[in-house]
């Protein structure tokens, strides 16, 4: 055994970003990483195997949350990076003037480190419903440590 001691810098509960999967299998609809971008997949084109070598897949992706679009093209017996992604819904309680918003966890708790989406749209939605008073349920997607409201939610007035 060795006298070195090991330092383990680790912000999460060791529970990893993303999990492989093998690219032959990821179909439409599904999420995959691409750049380092958690995306959300709209079309996969599967190539035929050539003289030498692989059959290759053509992922195309929209980033989920910059809506930028990306490309992969990777041989379909590796294994591609699938982001675990979360949708967690939210009851919106207040917006400060800096576009943070406070909610309501499930637990009672506040969450206030959530800027309001990028958007318009939904920015729109989210500010005219507040000041109308209802009562409005945001969905939060989140995915490699990186958390955006989504959608919106009224679940009636106060």
């Amino acid at each position: 055994m060795s006298d070195e001691e090991h330092h383990f810098e680790s912000s999460d509960a060791g529970a990893s970003k993303t999990y492989p999967q093998q690219a032959g299998t990821i179909r439409k609809n599904g999420y995959i990483v691409i750049k380092n971008r958690p995306c959300k997949v709209v079309e996969v084109s599967t190539s035929k195997t050539g003289k030498h070598g692989h059959a290759k897949c053509h992922f195309v992706g929209i980033d989920i949350f910059t809506a930028k679009k990306l490309e992969d093209i990777v041989p379909s017996s590796h294994n591609c990076d699938v982001p675990h992604v979360n949708r967690t819904d939210y009851q919106l309680i207040d917006i400060s003037e800096d576009g943070f918003l406070s909610l309501l966890t499930e637990s009672g708790d506040t969450k206030d480190d959530l800027r309001l989406p990028t958007d318009e749209n939904l920015v729109k939605q989210i500010k005219d419903g507040f000041a109308e008073g209802k009562d409005l349920v945001v969905s939060v997607m989140s995915a490699m440590g990186e958390e955006q409201i989504c959608a919106l939610k009224d679940i009636g007035p106060k």
